[in-house]
């Protein structure tokens, strides 16, 4: 039989190493046993792609065999394609598995009847019991595998849950990185979570097993000799064994080839001043953290089960900022039980004032299997019915609330998170009462008065930003500085990342400054390209020199030297 893995990834530059573990077990497995090893193949494809395109492509192969990674972002995508390919290619078994279907398997065949099977759960022991089963042609028997839900006949049958397997049994799935190009390689050092946050699937899995640390180390090595730009690990809480991540970072820091990244998410209230010095003697984007604050309301996070030490995690955050050297990035969550928009506010300013790199607002989204599925009566949560199930209100957050967030949502990834508005977003702090008033006096604004659906260039984003302070903070809040003074700041920013062709209208006129800024070029040897920006300050003309020769390696942003 001819088998096929598809993945349906939502960007180009991801990568599904499901549909790869899945492959890798099995062909290993069957060497190990004596077996002639399958023909499986693997068709990656994106959202991007049209879904007759990715029908032509599975078509072309004739599987015989034909397994579908699901998840939210791509559900849709699959469940076309199997009406379709049910009709092209009749005989061909067909199965799914993956987040989006483990937890309603039962549901997804009923609505689904050209469907075969459902994997549910951990996958590799499995599929590989499938392929077994499928290689006999005299048998065909799946009543012993677990981990499925099958048609046998015109029933549906539930094998229940496969025993979780030992995860140093998986090979390695980047011996060849030819797939890899310009790609993220995403990596699992450990399984399972040891928290019960009731709105994640990852909860369910308690038990965490690790991968063993040596392998992990020789696999670390591999990319970092091969120079791979980056690895995301995905382990769920990489740092809950706190000797275990010192280990890894130590090993990755001893072996830096100044150009992998790695991607880590963790408990920020984990972090131990042992690691906290560690990290800080890292190359700048050696590594980065990406932190699930989620809320700072003690009673909503008591609610989810989710364990956290706010003051410890502030606390970490604030020094591994403080060196400068590592990237880091805070999740929020709108929607979770308790939080009204009075306590998500509040949460907001919290955690925007640890200054993290990246802020993400992100929508609670009701997963199939999770402990918020079941309390959506109890919270009075309306959410979308097709992926990816984002909250719609709930007991304590209207759905005029939830646009309200949207908005603000917006903005702080435009005027924040893409870290080309620093500066501005400063000082124009300076005249709300809090980070939160001003995203969403922000966010309103340029709601009201702009196509938000349409792509804007960056500078008409420092416009657009002229025209809020103009038009909104100056004719509503008392100004202590004039708009050239504000002016001059978006100059500043727009200067601090790019040396742009085209001048923006609102920068300063340098006529007059011709020839001083040709003479400081000389006295300190700088290009003719070189960029001089002149600025004035309480009346006297400051000229400031960006080297974007010696750009700061995480903020991109060019070394500012005063000449003058």
């Amino acid at each position: 039989m001819r088998y096929l893995l598809s993945a349906i990834n939502a960007k180009y530059i991801h990568s599904n190493p499901g549909v790869y573990s899945l492959k890798e077990y099995s062909m290993d497995k069957c060497n190990k046993e004596g077996l002639i090893p399958p023909s499986i193949k693997i068709l990656e494809h994106t959202i991007n792609n049209q879904v007759d395109e990715i029908l032509e492509d599975i078509y072309q192969e004739k599987p015989d065999f034909i397994g579908f990674s699901c998840y939210i972002w791509n559900i849709h995508y699959v469940d076309k394609l199997i009406v379709e390919l049910h009709k092209l290619l009749p005989h061909t078994k067909i199965w799914v598995g993956g987040p989006e279907v483990s937890y309603r398997a039962l549901e997804y065949l009923n609505l689904m009847p050209m469907v075969d099977g459902v994997i549910i759960g951990e996958g590799e022991e499995t599929f590989y019991q499938l392929i077994k089963s499928y290689e006999d042609n005299t048998k065909n028997d799946l009543s012993n595998i677990k981990g499925i839900f099958y048609r046998d006949g015109r029933s549906i049958t539930d094998n229940g849950f496969a025993t979780p397997i030992d995860i140093n049994t998986i090979p390695f799935l980047y011996n060849s990185l030819d797939n890899f190009e310009n790609r993220i390689i995403y990596y699992e050092s450990s399984r399972g979570c040891p928290f019960s946050c009731s709105y994640c699937l990852s909860s369910i899995d308690k038990h965490i097993r690790y991968r063993d640390i040596e392998l992990v180390k020789e696999e670390l090595l591999f990319f970092l000799n091969n120079k791979v730009p980056q690895v995301k690990f995905i382990d769920r809480t990489f740092n809950c064994n706190p000797n275990r991540a010192t280990d890894i970072w130590r090993f990755i820091h001893e072996n830096d080839n100044n150009i992998t990244n790695f991607h880590f998410e963790i408990a920020g209230d984990l972090l131990t001043e042992e690691q906290i010095q560690l990290v800080s003697t890292f190359r700048p984007g050696l590594i980065q953290f990406e932190i699930g604050v989620q809320s700072t309301n003690e009673t909503t996070l008591k609610e989810i089960r989710r364990v956290s030490n706010l003051d410890k995690l502030s606390s970490n955050v604030t020094m591994v900022r403080k060196q400068g050297n590592i990237h880091q990035h805070l999740d929020l969550i709108a929607g979770l039980p308790y939080e009204d928009i009075t306590s998500f506010k509040n949460s907001f300013n919290q955690v925007y004032a640890m200054r993290p790199d990246q802020l993400q607002l992100g929508f609670l989204k009701i997963l199939s299997g999770s402990y918020m599925n079941e309390q959506t009566i109890e919270y009075q949560i309306d959410y979308r019915s097709y992926p990816p199930y984002e909250v719609l209100s709930t007991k304590w957050l209207s759905h005029d609330d939830i646009l309200t967030l949207k908005h603000i949502e917006n903005v702080v990834e435009i005027y924040y998170n893409s870290g080309q508005f620093t500066t501005t977003m400063e000082y124009l702090l300076t005249y709300f009462d809090s980070a939160y008033d001003m995203y969403h006096s922000l966010g309103e604004y340029y709601y009201t008065h702009y196509n938000t659906k349409a792509k804007h260039s960056r500078i008409s984003r420092y416009y657009l930003l002229l025209d809020f302070f103009n038009n909104k903070v100056c004719d509503s809040i008392i100004s202590f500085d004039t708009p050239e003074k504000f002016k001059q700041i978006l100059t500043y920013d727009i200067y601090l990342r790019e040396n742009i062709k085209t001048r923006p209208g609102f920068a300063k006129d340098l006529t007059n400054y011709h020839k001083t800024i040709t003479d400081l070029k000389k006295e300190n040897d700088l290009p003719n390209k070189a960029h001089i920006e002149v600025f004035t300050e309480e009346g006297h003309d400051i000229f400031v020199y960006f080297d974007y020769e010696n750009c700061h390696p995480l903020t991109k942003s060019a070394k500012v030297i005063k000449l003058v």
